[in-house]
């Protein structure tokens, strides 16, 4: 679980693929919901979180990545 380490980086790091944060999610039992446009909803342990797929680029921004580790904190999840 490579991505579950990168996550919990401090500095929190820039280069982390949004695929990959959503395969983390879906691999621990959370699910995606596709919304509107780039909008999305990652469930975990019936935890949301709501964001928007970045564009045009592949990775995960500073704020996503800190967004995705509070909701893997929420849900008790740590590497």
């Amino acid at each position: 679980m490579q991505t579950l380490v990168a996550i919990f980086v401090r500095p929190t790091l820039p280069s982390i693929l949004f695929s990959d944060i959503e395969s983390l999610i879906k691999a621990l039992g959370g699910s995606i919901q596709e919304r509107e446009g780039s909008r999305v909803k990652l469930v975990l342990d019936g935890h949301e979180w709501r964001c928007h797929r970045p564009h045009p680029g592949k990775e995960a921004k500073r704020y996503q990545v800190e967004e995705a580790r509070e909701l893997l904190e929420r849900a008790g999840v740590k590497p």
